[in-house]
């Protein structure tokens, strides 16, 4: 039964030449579109015992960051967390910022301690920063220390994690005492909101749920169980990762209804967290559980970031962190010591899609792999965002034309968002480019000089064609 589901599946999104797709935009928001969009939508996530190597051993870090502040006039938001954010322990009298031991560099500590100057290292970031704490192993004078030298020293603090996906948490970990479950998680959470709020004399200031789940621990089931604890909470914080290790698709990820199906859950998260006035964001995600696998370095997981980020910000999300995990081991991460990954391609050009917009809209229904969005400023499209995710590897590479109607300028310019194929690689074989321009490997900078293309408006009408796996950014 599998078989034949995942059959009909490939069948319906194989590479062809459809008829071409027409799309009306509207001259102000509909009614559809989105939400007031922050002004960075697109921020990182840094594995809690890496921060100190990204940011002191790994050259490209900053200068991959400054990109995105290049485009929107910000720096984007960082969050350090993740699975070793719950082994580790604050040590005052430490002088490293980070201490760990593990048999092989490219494995994660199992336990590890962290000192003042970890916190001294992430109050040197210019961005937004939410940095996590563990309360799995239940020492909640330990994580009040480290939480107290946070709200001391990090002036652009945005929020304070109180552990990380405990859903994971077995009946064995300290916090348990025994059983764990979504109900004994919920009045774990509000307890510590409420310790470390009142310890910080602060409110506003807790990143709550953190959580990889839409089910039992949910968002909206711990926003009722909140209480007065409400007062201690900044946001609501979700995980997701599309794709489990071992049962990777590059298709599907990408598919444009695939990406819809996938966040629809996630739509009543974030009006859990809207009804109680909070803000909603993913606080962790990539493209694949366990650091990402052959699919998560690819041109193809760019194009999935693009349309995850519109689909996301569309329903009402703030900000999404992708996660990049251990140096030297981690597949879905965005850069490291010597290559670029072709995934910083897609968050850097929707990035470039929403700097200092308002809203965005989606212009198709979300039914085929082709997707269309109008994105607003001062209530005028300022911007189109076309994408083709039907999947391209070898052969023929399918095209698919969209004309664009309603339009009032004489003229467009667009930027392409290309790679040779899906599966392209570029510590493998040639990257992808944004309008033909590439970032160098080991410093990220971006090279070359912009190849905009330009199009004539005749009667309101401009038409584009687009190959298999790629997108576009039409500027009106």
């Amino acid at each position: 039964m599998v078989t034949n589901i995942l059959f009909l599946w490939l069948v319906s999104n194989t590479p062809h030449l459809a008829a071409a797709a027409t799309y009306n935009v509207p001259s102000s928001p509909p009614s559809n579109s989105s939400p007031q969009l922050d002004s960075t939508p697109v921020g990182v996530s840094l594995e809690f015992f890496t921060f100190p190597g990204y940011m002191e051993n790994v050259t490209s870090t900053m200068r991959c960051l400054e990109n995105f502040k290049d485009l929107t006039g910000e720096w984007p938001p960082v969050r350090i967390g993740g699975t070793t954010q719950d082994r580790a322990s604050y040590d005052a009298r430490s002088s490293a910022a980070v201490t760990y031991s593990v048999s092989n560099p490219a494995d994660a500590p199992m336990t590890l301690t962290y000192g003042p100057r970890f916190i001294d290292l992430a109050a040197t970031y210019p961005g937004r920063l939410i940095i996590g704490f563990n309360r799995r192993l239940n020492n909640l004078a330990n994580t009040i220390a480290a939480a107290r030298l946070a709200y001391q020293k990090i002036k652009n603090l945005e929020a304070i994690e109180l552990g990380n996906e405990p859903n994971f948490f077995a009946s064995s970990d300290p916090i348990a005492g025994g059983s764990w479950s979504g109900a004994k998680d919920r009045t774990s959470q509000v307890q510590w909101q409420q310790a470390v709020a009142s310890n910080l004399s602060v409110n506003n200031i807790i990143s709550a749920g953190v959580v990889f789940d839409t089910s039992s621990y949910s968002i909206a089931n711990l926003a009722r169980a909140e209480g007065g604890a409400i007062s201690t909470v900044r946001n609501f914080n979700s995980h997701n990762y599309p794709q489990w290790a071992g049962t990777y698709n590059l298709a599907r990820l990408m598919s444009h209804s695939a990406i819809a199906s996938q966040v629809n859950p996630f739509k009543a998260e974030a009006a859990a967290a809207k009804a109680v006035g909070k803000e909603y964001i993913m606080g962790e995600t990539n493209s694949a559980t366990q650091g990402g696998g052959g699919i998560s370095p690819t041109f193809g997981a760019a194009l999935w970031i693009v349309d995850y980020v519109a689909q996301s910000t569309l329903m009402g999300m703030k900000a999404l962190y992708f996660h990049q995990g251990t140096i030297g081991n981690c597949q879905y991460c965005w850069w490291g010591r010597y290559s670029m990954g072709n995934p910083y391609y897609g968050a850097y050009f929707i990035t470039a899609a929403l700097a200092q917009a308002d809203k965005i809209a989606p212009l198709d229904n979300f039914s085929t792999n082709y997707g269309a969005y109008a994105i607003y400023k001062d209530n005028k499209p300022i911007r189109i965002l076309l994408i083709n995710s039907d999947y391209y590897e070898s052969g023929t590479r399918g095209k698919q034309s969209y004309t664009l109607t309603g339009l009032t300028s004489s003229s467009v310019t667009a930027k392409r968002l290309t790679g040779a194929k899906a599966t392209s690689r570029q510590d493998q074989e040639a990257g992808a480019t944004v309008s033909g321009q590439t970032f160098q490997d080991g410093t990220c900078k971006l090279q070359g000089t912009a190849a905009d293309e330009r199009a004539t408006v005749t009667g309101g009408s401009v038409t584009f064609t687009l190959a298999a796996s790629e997108a576009l950014l039409v500027y009106l």
